[in-house]
């Protein structure tokens, strides 16, 4: 399948209610209904396809695909709906660590999340590490400097590591993040500022010989 045939397959999907999902999940983890566990994952492909989005330009885009519907498979498998969190939330690790372990293995982490601005608008990725005069991005080997990034987001506080993958790998709004993290949007946006400058700082020798 391609990508394009399955935006329009996803574009099918239906949304389920607050019932409705509570009723599946109780009939599938109480009573083992495989038709509720199809249901679910179903209902929660479009999940996948955001956390995919940010890839759509690799060619394997269809096994980045494939990898996050295993991670949701998972998630539908081990999430225990009596714990009070939202299935979204227990989810969305679990498919976007199928998918960035596959990019890994792979080698092909895509270049587009470090240029695609995000999606609350304002300057990308890059653009936010770097000093973008043309003589330094002309030269950029954009492999090496995504190895770099992730290299120095590794060495991040988790709150500030978790913001700057959510809004430039993962494409979502700080608010959604600021949900998510149960923190105020303002406290999103230092801990992206943060995360920015202490990345910066780690990449500052690295970007001298560029």
């Amino acid at each position: 399948m391609r990508f394009e045939q399955y935006v329009a397959e996803l574009s099918r999907v239906k949304l389920l209610e607050p019932e409705q999902e509570h009723g599946l999940w109780q009939s599938y983890k109480k009573d083992g209904d495989e038709e509720a566990r199809r249901l679910l994952i179903e209902s929660y492909q479009p999940l996948v396809f955001k956390q995919a989005l940010p890839y759509r330009a690799l060619e394997n885009i269809m096994d980045v695909v494939q990898e996050g519907t295993i991670g949701l498979i998972e998630a539908v498998e081990h999430y225990d709906p009596d714990r009070g969190v939202a299935f979204s939330l227990f989810a969305v690790h679990r498919i976007r660590g199928r998918m960035l372990n596959f990019l890994r293995k792979e080698g092909s982490i895509d270049i587009a999340c470090m240029d695609a601005a995000a999606i609350d608008g304002g300057m990308t990725l890059k653009e936010n590490l770097m000093d973008m005069s043309p003589s330094v991005a002309e030269q950029a080997e954009d492999h090496e400097l995504m190895l770099r990034i992730q290299q120095a987001m590794e060495r991040l506080p988790v709150k500030e590591k978790t913001v700057l993958e959510s809004i430039y790998m993962q494409s979502e709004t700080a608010n959604d993040v600021a949900d998510g993290l149960q923190l105020s949007t303002s406290h999103i946006y230092r801990l992206q500022k943060s995360g920015i400058r202490r990345v910066r700082g780690m990449l500052s020798r690295f970007m001298q010989h560029w």
